[in-house]
């Protein structure tokens, strides 16, 4: 892990602008606090911005969203813990509460409130200590990918990106990124001791571990059909064979935990079922995988005024674009197969377990990576071109999440 701190060998050529000439974790840091001083000034305008009928009110504030949505929930665990009898609504159904939120984020952050005087001041030191360490490690992770301006301009599109208020906000995003850009980058050297320690450090953060463990089940398959290529020790194979299943029992363990709390064996997956019933009339009693796009592909064309069938072929279609990208698109290709397996790994995750919101775009920050096959063409252009739609991205979504908050149901982060 040492070397994610040093430059490289590779990196030690005549630079030709100052810039170029300062340590990586500077220079990544540069445009880390760059990019977080213009996400500032987008929360601010979104604070004055803010109608007195939004969810945060004419009185908004920078403090005010970093606390807002999902970080109010962090900071209950953080403060009282997780309940032992779940909350019932009045019809009797489980009514949203903590269980749906991991541990490690919300006491963390209260951890350095501690220190800084509040628990939203700790959640957001360390989204943003998280927040740049996930940068300098995709740096590193792009960087055995591609050149040095590659990397570079691909960290630039994460720390710019649609979403990147998260690494300024209560939310768990920037430290599970952290956990996983680690783990990757270890798969990636086959360092798979480190992941005994990242796996659980995952899986207790936000969820998405469950992906992590089809992605080592694919890898190791991938490793199989290629060991003469790249050699196979048996160390290797019983690392991912005990790995993969430690990841299966930490992805589960969260469902155990609450049913051993609060004796409903099925508490866990009864509580994340209480947020979809905010988008139907008819909501399920119980999670069946791979139904939430069917359910979405109901409501979304009552609210758009179009056949169910319609809003089930454009996903139908999202999803054979995707699939193209990752196996054909040479820029993703050049990705690795990796973080061509983890992308695809968690696409089937999402599509198995999510129902279809306007919380999508936070939820496809584990894609992250991909931002390398965006940096890949040379032309400043078209770098500069993608830097512009990231920002421009960035921006509507800080309005339409924390400005216009609450007000529609297009506007939940």
């Amino acid at each position: 892990m040492a070397d994610l701190l040093t430059d490289a060998s590779a990196e030690r050529t005549p630079p030709r602008r100052w810039l170029a000439a300062l340590p990586v974790a500077v220079r990544i840091g540069l445009i880390y606090v760059l990019a977080r001083a213009v996400t500032t000034v987008f929360l601010v305008i979104a604070a004055e911005l803010a109608p007195p009928v939004s969810r945060f009110g004419s009185e908004a504030s920078i403090a005010s969203f970093a606390a807002g949505w999902d970080a109010w929930w962090y900071w209950y665990v953080a403060g009282y813990g997780y309940p032992a009898t779940l909350p019932l609504t009045d019809s009797g159904l489980v009514a949203e509460n903590a269980w749906a939120f991991m541990p490690l984020y919300a006491y963390l952050a209260g951890a350095a409130g501690a220190i800084f005087g509040s628990w939203v001041a700790g959640a957001v030191i360390v989204s943003l200590v998280a927040g740049y360490l996930a940068c300098l490690v995709l740096y590193r992770m792009l960087r055995a990918r591609g050149d040095d301006a590659m990397a570079s301009w691909a960290v630039a599109f994460f720390a710019a990106a649609p979403v990147a208020a998260l690494f300024q906000i209560g939310y768990a995003e920037a430290l599970f990124l952290l956990w996983l850009f680690l783990a990757l980058w270890c798969v990636m050297q086959r360092r798979y001791a480190w992941l005994y320690l990242l796996i659980p450090l995952m899986g207790y953060t936000r969820p998405g571990v469950l992906a992590f463990a089809l992605f080592l089940g694919l890898h190791g398959v991938a490793r199989w059909f290629t060991r003469r290529r790249e050699s196979l020790p048996a160390r290797h194979v019983v690392h991912i064979v005990l790995l993969g299943a430690l990841a299966v029992v930490v992805g589960f363990s969260w469902q155990v935990i609450a049913a051993l709390a609060t004796g409903d064996p099925g508490a866990y997956l009864s509580t994340e079922l209480a947020w979809r019933r905010n988008w139907m009339l008819d909501p399920p009693a119980h999670f069946v995988p791979l139904e939430g796009f069917v359910q979405a592909a109901e409501f979304w064309s009552t609210e758009w005024k179009v056949p169910p069938a319609l809003v089930l072929a454009l996903v139908a279609l999202a999803v054979a674009a995707f699939a193209t990208l990752l196996l054909f698109d040479p820029h993703v290709r050049r990705l690795g197969a990796d973080l061509r397996l983890w992308s695809a790994s968690y696409a089937v995750y999402l599509l198995a377990v999510f129902f279809p919101q306007s919380s999508i775009f936070r939820l496809l920050v584990p894609l992250s990576p991909l931002w390398g096959a965006a940096a890949i063409p040379r032309s400043t252009a078209w770098r500069v071109g993608v830097l512009t739609v990231c920002l421009i991205g960035q921006w509507l979504w800080i309005y339409t999440m924390y400005a216009l908050a609450g007000t529609a149901l297009w506007t939940v982060p």
